[in-house]
């Protein structure tokens, strides 16, 4: 070969080659990406715009507690709340509930507003605690809460277990003396396939939530039913059993009020005992130190108090019920097609993106429209989601739609926190294959002194998950319609 020859070669190699890195370039930039948790301001965590001024100072009392860090007495310095234990996550509401604001949700790593880690790693052995950290906490990861799905791995037909395991206890605190109470088993039981995790939900905006009629949400589930049906998307919701009203708070919706939702985390997320769960948790002897409950309205109330007279429980929900929807950003001329999308494709099918309350008690806060993008109702999502858990009316692979309002700025996706990309979390709510879940559920009784017989029998089976149809729909479009979406959802 000719030195020309091999000069002309080397040419139309190095041709290719910039060829190639263009068209390889031109399929990078086309592909879509989750652009990532937005900056700059919160836009979260205030009061409620239209609140008086006795309003607001309610609220910003209602905040104040819900900063507070419980130890197990409250005789430490710094954490002069009581009721630690026995058993715990964390040691104050606002440890987990922290992005992108007080009343978030987990904190992380990966903030462009507040870049810290997981609080769990140092809460394992603060003021002398022994605990070790399971795996599945880490300083970069979510904030988590760890649930049993069976009380028996060797039994397929053991019953459900499905509560949750206190990740830390009180053992070897300074305030703890005596207290020998060991952690769960959390390696064997990862071993065996037999934990599954949630992480805290978003707070802001709850008091409108907790405000809309349940017509409202009935006729919301009601409405669209043919592109529903087409798309296999049903759903139903979880309901009261006290008074046949829908629950709607909760990643499965078992909480009726954000009442009993806050005194249910301060049982099982702090281990503090209340007015609504008086009962502690882990009661076993020699780590028990307060009399119970260990959060309540005084009696009769400290007038002279310059706090709160209300229960720690109260002013939690308080700060729920009065705090601001979380603000979108501006809509680039990208998110605008990206909402449409969103709309044309089914996601709003099941992310309402509107409703209205009732009448309140607060200013501003009557027949108010909102923009949750959620329905509120569960539905089955399959195996991808499945969690084993039954609450309430909902089952093991059911799940409360989960409101994207502020999801712009949320670090951490579905409910157990295992991504932290969004095109990632919209990926899994379609279910590979054909698996379906069965449930049966058969009873025999008589009342009335036998005199009324009854054997009452359900059998459902469920194959997939409802958002199947919906994700390929979106697989459908795009990369630069997949980013718009995208680009949408990081808006709100």
């Amino acid at each position: 070969m000719t030195h020309q020859n091999v000069v002309q070669l080397l040419k139309q190699a190095r041709l290719l080659a910039v060829c190639l890195c263009v068209f390889l370039g031109a399929g990078i930039l086309q592909a879509q990406t989750d652009p990532g948790p937005r900056g700059g301001s919160a836009g979260a965590g205030g009061a409620f715009p239209t609140l008086n001024a006795n309003e607001v100072a309610f609220f910003n009392q209602a905040l104040n507690t819900f900063n507070e860090v419980d130890s197990v007495t409250g005789a430490i310095p710094g954490e002069d709340s009581a009721g630690l234990g026995p058993t715990f996550n964390g040691n104050s509401c606002a440890q987990c509930h922290a992005e992108p604001a007080v009343g978030g949700t987990s904190p992380g790593l990966n903030s462009r507003i507040n870049a810290r880690p997981n609080p769990q790693v140092a809460l394992a052995t603060l003021d002398g605690a022994t605990n070790t950290v399971p795996s599945f906490v880490t300083a970069g990861g979510p904030v988590r809460e760890a649930r049993f799905t069976s009380t028996d791995t060797t039994n397929i037909y053991a019953p459900l277990d499905g509560g949750v395991h206190g990740l830390f206890t009180i053992k070897g605190r300074t305030d703890a003396p005596g207290c020998t109470l060991a952690q769960p088993d959390f390696a064997g039981q990862l071993a065996a396939g037999n934990v599954t995790f949630r992480i805290p939900t978003p707070l802001f905006g709850l008091g409108l939530v907790e405000n809309t009629p349940d017509a409202t949400l009935r006729a919301n589930l009601a409405a669209n039913a043919s592109a529903k049906s087409a798309l296999g998307i049903s759903g139903h919701f979880n309901t009261s059993g006290n008074d046949g009203t829908i629950t709607r708070f909760g990643w499965k919706a078992q909480n009726k009020s954000l009442l009993i939702f806050t005194g249910e985390a301060y049982n099982v997320e702090q281990g503090v005992s209340n007015e609504l769960f008086s009962n502690e948790r882990a009661a076993v002897p020699g780590c028990v130190f307060n009399a119970t409950p260990e959060d309540s309205t005084p009696v009769p109330p400290d007038v002279s108090d310059t706090g709160s007279p209300e229960s720690d429980s109260t002013n939690f929900a308080v700060f729920m019920r009065l705090t601001a929807p979380p603000t979108p950003a501006p809509l680039s001329a990208s998110a605008v097609n990206g909402q449409a999308l969103f709309n044309s494709t089914g996601c709003v099918l099941c992310h309402t993106s509107t409703l209205k309350t009732a009448a309140s008690p607060f200013t501003g806060m009557s027949n108010a429209t909102y923009h949750p993008f959620s329905d509120f109702a569960v539905h089955h999502m399959g195996s991808t989601l499945t969690d084993g858990t039954n609450q309430g009316g909902a089952g093991p692979d059911e799940f409360r739609t989960a409101p994207l309002w502020g999801v712009g700025q949320r670090l951490f996706f579905l409910h157990d926190g295992r991504t932290k990309n969004l095109l990632t979390a919209i990926q899994a709510h379609s279910n590979p294959g054909n698996i379906c879940v069965t449930t049966q559920n058969y009873l025999e009784f008589s009342t009335n002194g036998g005199a009324s017989y009854f054997q009452p029998f359900t059998n459902t089976q469920v194959c997939g998950s409802e958002a199947n149809g919906v994700i390929n729909n979106f697989n459908a479009l795009s990369s630069s319609q997949k980013q718009d979406i995208l680009n949408f959802l990081r808006s709100l």
